[in-house]
């Protein structure tokens, strides 16, 4: 992302010296984590998992434990993160997460507990800020998805989304999503406690500036093959590229869809995202205090 980022960063703070920029473009992963390494925040304790079991929908929603046969965008995994500090009694903020298994475009809402109601208005919400339809859905077994309102939300239309989930305490069956958990959730609101109903707004306000950025500005890798050597494994990534690209390179996206974020990109910079992100983060965290 470095020669992504590079123009941006010279608008904001002025011209590098070609030496500079050179070296910047032609830094390897290991030397930035190494020069990064003593100013990089470590985070104590670990959330709770707040997922309970839902039991009514069990025998209509299949299983899906594996995702290697997607091959264009559409195909959303879901999941909630508790910000409930230790305990998960009571009312308190809940942040629901989609990710779109091909690209890893991902959307974050907030919602108050996480009631059948609350849960299907942030849906709606996300999927109307998709770029693109959702073919299929794939959750774990919490009760707040495994709900009739939401099975016939995605099965009774004209174009039936195609609804799974994955085995009991597997992670790994819903592993794009999980671990979007940390980057788009954690990284932003930590592990305390939310119970201010109020602050459900500013943090979806937050939300869709970090959504912005993550989506635009930030790469990630898809692993291309696995093999297993003895007792370990051996994986081969592709080229780290922003979902946004990914989307861009897709034949299934139509014209009018690229022509979209494309105009969407053009009006976006990274620094000044970066910048609304942390003006958010400070309201909230006054707040908490």
């Amino acid at each position: 992302m470095l020669p992504t980022w590079l123009p941006f960063y010279e608008k904001e703070h002025g011209d590098l010296a070609n030496n500079v920029s050179r070296n910047i473009l032609h830094i390897s992963p290991r030397s930035i984590d190494r020069l990064l390494k003593p100013v990089r925040k470590r985070y104590g304790s670990r959330g709770l998992c707040g997922t309970k079991p839902g039991t009514l929908l069990k025998n209509l929603i299949p299983i899906k434990t594996s995702h290697w046969d997607i091959t264009k965008p559409g195909f959303m995994e879901a999941d909630t993160v508790a910000h409930c500090g230790g305990s998960l009694e009571g009312s308190f903020v809940w942040s629901l997460t989609f990710t779109d298994i091909f690209s890893g475009w991902t959307e974050n809402a907030a919602v108050w507990n996480k009631g059948s109601h609350g849960v299907h208005k942030q849906i709606k919400r996300i999927e109307d800020n998709l770029p693109f339809a959702i073919l299929g859905f794939h959750c774990d077994n919490g009760s707040e998805f495994l709900t009739h309102h939401l099975y016939s939300y995605f099965t009774d239309r004209k174009a039936p989304v195609t609804f799974t989930r994955s085995r009991a305490n597997r992670k790994n069956d819903n592993a794009h999503v999980e671990q979007k958990n940390w980057t788009h959730v954690r990284l932003l609101l930590g592990y305390q406690r939310i119970e201010d109903q109020s602050l459900i707004s500013k943090i979806n306000h937050l939300y869709t500036c970090s959504n912005l950025f993550n989506n635009f500005f930030c790469a990630n890798l898809k692993i291309q093959e696995k093999i297993r050597i003895n007792s370990r494994y051996k994986k081969k990534y592709d080229e780290g590229k922003t979902p946004y690209q990914r989307l861009m390179e897709s034949p299934e996206m139509n014209e009018a869809q690229k022509t979209y974020m494309t105009e969407l990109r053009a009006n976006l910079n990274p620094y000044a995202l970066r910048r609304q992100i942390d003006y958010h983060q400070k309201q909230i965290m006054a707040t908490l205090r």
